[in-house]
């Protein structure tokens, strides 16, 4: 913004803190609480025309409006935050888990588009659409041949429920070139990532975030593994930043025994609400180990709370991040929206798992990261700085704390020796990709397991790979083993999807190593 707009910039925000004052003093569900203070009203009107009309230089008074929320908003919490319209629907879509579109993972290869993978269920794995295909023209837009950015692509594709869109195909596998009509339809974008038995007792269920769908994903999922032999279960929510809290007691409810505190809020008038456990719960009898880290937030700290204060499971990994606000999300009328901190919530011993923040200092609040970098708190729990006055009970005796983040049980340090540059990942990726294209009908022939086990096995693509990169870099022996490891999963994972990404990982995956060991003293 231009600096001699900033009296201006600042003229807004401050009538704004009004008007927002009015917002959220009043009924937050009804934007029409602006009619009962119509000076207020009048008064951004007024000062909006103002601007248009007389300012001596042109100014867009929509950008000034966005930039003084903003402002106003950095001023409270770090999670009260402004949406812009341009990023609203993305987000709505991620939560609700679904999107209206045609249903492909898409990749862009020099200047195609071209299918990773279609989406399990989507219109476009019903039309016969496969992985591999490029996709060269919608309806009347050409796609190929402009190298545009992967995130232009979506709104060629994407559209309203019950919308036709006309595809040109090529098929690289038969060298052919086609046309599909397809009708867009709801896309479910997974949250479970992954479900399957580690071995012949042990259960694992991954998930990505807590979304609308993930509730029912997830019971899909465990009841599948009690079928399949489960009595112990490894719930993986390393990197799940959250989502709902409804969704996250829902899930902690198939874990804990009836009437039993998952957790509570409380706001800014000292009003709680608990939230308890009914007789729903699935999994009450057996074994759970829950894996978190660094990345782990809100509403996974729910659930690792949860079961942490009441004694139910072995927490494994490290600190959680530290976030125990509840928000409120207000639609402004034009397609941005305001998330406003409400609440806080408390796990069932009372305590609170936000971590200090200062007003108006959030790039500080997000670079914890870093402290916890140079404390050497990712790779010693003796690192981890608790504090006395915020020691708590379970109601078995064992001590947690409260003041930023979930303590686990056990202590897992960050693994620093599968570390590789970018370079090696995305190198990776498009070799493998590449691959992949190329060998489509002799991998269509192999099972998962079988893969595992005996892909590669001579090393010819693993020698392949290194004869490209060469003259790039010359990797050490530590990342030539990250790289086989990787370079097999990353194939895996175009062929078979996250199970098979996922199957090699864990084999060398240090948490998942602990919960076997943890086991094994346990028999």
């Amino acid at each position: 913004m231009n600096k001699n707009n900033l009296p201006i910039y600042f003229a807004i925000a401050v009538v704004l803190g009004i008007l927002i004052g009015v917002f959220f003093g009043g009924n937050s569900n009804n934007l029409l609480s602006l009619s009962k203070t119509p000076s207020k009203e009048q008064k951004i009107k007024k000062l909006i025309n103002f601007i248009e009309e007389d300012y001596v230089d042109n100014v867009n008074t929509d950008d000034l409006l966005d930039g003084a929320i903003k402002e106003m908003l950095g001023k409270l919490d770090p999670h009260s935050v402004y949406i812009p319209k341009e990023k609203l629907q993305a987000l709505t879509e991620n939560m609700q888990g679904n999107f209206a579109g045609i249903g492909v993972q898409f990749k862009m290869i020099k200047d195609s588009i071209t299918v990773v993978q279609p989406i399990k269920g989507g219109p476009s794995i019903k039309a016969g659409i496969k992985a591999g295909d490029r996709i060269l023209i919608a309806n009347k837009d050409t796609l190929y041949g402009k190298e545009y950015r992967s995130g232009t692509i979506p709104k060629y594709l994407k559209g309203e429920t019950g919308t036709k869109v006309a595809l040109q195909i090529y098929r690289k596998s038969n060298d052919s070139l086609f046309t599909a009509d397809i009708i867009r339809g709801k896309v479910n974008i997974k949250s479970v990532d992954l479900a399957y038995m580690i071995n012949d007792s042990i259960g694992y269920i991954k998930l990505d975030r807590f979304a609308r769908n993930t509730y029912k994903e997830f019971k899909s999922s465990i009841t599948t593994l009690i079928d399949d032999g489960m009595t112990d279960l490894v719930l993986d929510l390393r990197g799940n930043g959250g989502g709902f809290i409804d969704i996250a007691n829902r899930i902690i409810d198939e874990f804990l025994e009836d009437d039993k505190l998952m957790v509570f809020t409380k706001n800014n008038k000292e009003q709680i609400e608990e939230f308890f456990a009914t007789k729903m719960g699935a999994f009450e009898k057996g074994g759970l180990y829950v894996l978190i880290d660094e990345n782990s937030a809100s509403a996974s700290e729910i659930v690792a709370g949860a079961l942490q204060d009441n004694d139910k499971g072995t927490i494994i990994g490290r600190r959680s991040f530290g976030k125990g606000l509840v928000q409120i999300e207000m639609d402004l009328g034009d397609g941005s929206a305001v998330r406003l901190t409400t609440a806080r919530y408390y796990t069932p011993t009372g305590r609170s798992i936000q971590k200090p923040y200062s007003n108006g200092k959030k790039r500080n609040y997000y670079r914890d990261y870093q402290k916890r970098v140079t404390s050497g708190e990712l790779l010693s729990k003796d690192s981890i700085k608790v504090v006395d006055s915020l020691q708590f009970k379970t109601p078995k005796g064992k001590i947690v704390y409260g003041g930023g983040g979930i303590i686990p049980d056990v202590f897992v340090a960050i693994d620093t020796t599968s570390y590789m540059s970018s370079f090696y990942f995305n190198s990776l990726n498009d070799f493998a990709f590449n691959y992949v294209d190329n060998n489509r009908k002799e991998l269509s022939k192999w099972t998962v397991d079988l893969f595992i086990t005996d892909f590669d096995r001579d090393e010819t693509v693993l020698d392949s790979y290194f004869s490209k990169i060469k003259d790039k870099v010359k990797p050490s022996l530590k990342t030539k083993k990250n790289i086989k490891k990787y370079l097999k999963a990353s194939i895996a994972n175009m062929v078979f999807g996250d199970v098979g990404f996922y199957k090699i990982i864990h084999k060398d995956d240090k948490m998942i190593q602990k919960v076997l060991e943890l086991e094994s003293i346990n028999e």
